[in-house]
């Protein structure tokens, strides 16, 4: 079968993402309800700022806005990660970044899936946050060695999925039938059962060690724990969540509210205390269990290394000035203390570009193309936008921040699951486990940015400088 026979990956990823928001908004209907608060503040914005609108529209990401969304997702051993990665491959996706949650007491270190270059992230920009349990931090010997006899005798993909990965891989890719099976059985692999494989005190056992560790070992797969929208204004949503019978959490998540948004910032509201069935138990018994939860993310500038290290060094600023964890009681302090202290991130594209805080895209205009031939340009890239033959757009931020993560993470499994660890990063023994190295993000800006320049270049029929 040649290559024009298989189905677009790009295609087929948002396929899937679609489909897994309908059966999450089955799962849980306050997702829904969510999703219909987050079009309407979108809307409302979009509006209201008429040059936003055009500018989205201009740049392609009003058609994004609808569809973008990411899943998050928490996975025990080093067999599942591998496969799971193997299964995002059959869609496109590649394991991007890695981030180490162990310092803010979350007993994981992560990934996120996605697709990597701009043109297949403008078809679908789906990610799904995935996290690896670290086994070694369960400090009982015992309870370690449950849980690890517990994750070693699932098995979270049905056989048909792992005969079309397979497929796939042998073939170079799936044909339009098999594609939308694929979709359909990879499906399974996300959703939510509400029977444990432990009984009740087994469970406790690992609760009290870790609510997270429960999540992970007591149940027949990895539930996709949450999906995220993208909203052009959190904190509208953040305010009108109660109006609409949902719980936010107490701070978002990330940078302050800015005219020109910076990296993530996220909220979510409060995991559904949901009822279980454990072995052993009674007819007619249950016990609970809480995971699942909705969360909003507002995306901005993607920042380069100089900008991400001022953005580091500004957020731990702020937080030690709080002196203490953010949470409901501060809340409007610590907004108050980022909000000044992020005061000395220029919040300006054009600081941004030229003091190279940022990573952009830049396009020829009408006015570029119709100078071509009539003399020479420039090659120096701030003549030609002054010039106006040239303009540019700041690149979305795709990925994660690991302390917004933890945060999120811990809002949701309650303040007695945080825990310390006296342990460092360990992403050598996550590439073991996924079987490749992460890609670096900051490379792919990079090169995207890089992309856009030699584009101006052939266009105008001039040589930029591209690095």
């Amino acid at each position: 079968m040649n290559a024009a026979s298989f189905a677009d990956r790009d295609q087929m990823r948002a396929q899937f993402s679609r489909a897994m928001s309908e059966m999450y908004k089955n799962e849980v209907p306050l997702y829904g309800t969510l999703l219909e608060l987050v079009a309407y503040t979108n809307e409302q914005r979009l509006n209201n700022d008429p040059d936003l609108a055009q500018h989205l529209h201009d740049t392609g990401e009003t058609q994004r806005l609808a569809a973008e969304r990411h899943g998050a997702i928490r996975v025990g051993t080093a067999a599942e990660l591998a496969t799971l990665g193997r299964l995002f491959a059959v869609m496109g996706m590649a394991p991007v970044g890695y981030y180490d949650l162990t310092p803010a007491g979350v007993p994981v270190h992560s990934t996120a899936f996605r697709a990597v270059h701009e043109g297949a992230l403008n078809v679908s920009p789906f990610r799904v946050f995935t996290s690896l349990l670290r086994l070694e931090l369960i400090e009982d010997p015992q309870l370690r060695e449950f849980a690890s006899a517990a994750l070693d005798k699932r098995c979270i993909f049905t056989a048909r999925t792992l005969q079309l990965i397979e497929q796939c891989e042998r073939d170079g890719g799936l044909n339009a039938h098999d594609a939308e099976e694929f979709v359909v059985q990879a499906l399974e692999t996300f959703r939510w059962h509400s029977t444990a494989t432990v009984t009740l005190d087994d469970y406790q056992r690992l609760n009290r060690q870790h609510r997270l560790i429960a999540d992970v070992v007591a149940f027949r797969g990895p539930h996709i724990n949450h999906l995220t929208p993208r909203t052009l204004d959190i904190d509208r949503v953040q305010a009108a969540m109660p109006d609409h019978g949902i719980t936010p959490k107490a701070v978002v998540e990330g940078p302050p509210r800015r005219r020109c948004p910076i990296l993530l910032r996220q909220t979510s509201f409060k995991a559904l205390d949901e009822a279980i069935t454990f072995i052993g138990q009674a007819d007619g018994e249950t016990g609970r269990h809480s995971a699942r939860f909705g969360e909003v993310e507002q995306r901005g500038a993607a920042l380069t290394p100089k900008g991400r290290a001022l953005y580091d060094r500004l957020l731990d600023t702020a937080r030690t000035q709080l002196g203490e964890t953010p949470s409901e009681a501060n809340a409007a302090r610590y907004q108050a203390v980022l909000e000044q202290t992020f005061s000395a991130f220029p919040d300006d594209l054009e600081a941004m570009r030229t003091q190279a805080l940022a990573y952009f895209r830049y396009f020829v205009t009408p006015a570029g193309l119709a100078a071509r031939g009539t003399g020479p340009l420039p090659h120096d890239l701030d003549a030609l936008l002054g010039a106006g033959h040239v303009q540019y757009e700041a690149l979305v931020y795709e990925d994660f921040l690991p302390v917004s993560a933890a945060g999120i993470f811990q809002s949701n499994l309650g303040d007695d699951a945080q825990a310390q660890y006296a342990v460092s990063s360990s992403q050598e023994d996550f590439h073991a486990a996924l079987g490749r190295q992460t890609l670096n993000e900051l490379t792919l800006y990079a090169d995207t940015q890089r992309r856009s320049l030699q584009v101006c270049s052939e266009r105008l029929g001039v040589s930029l400088h591209l690095d």
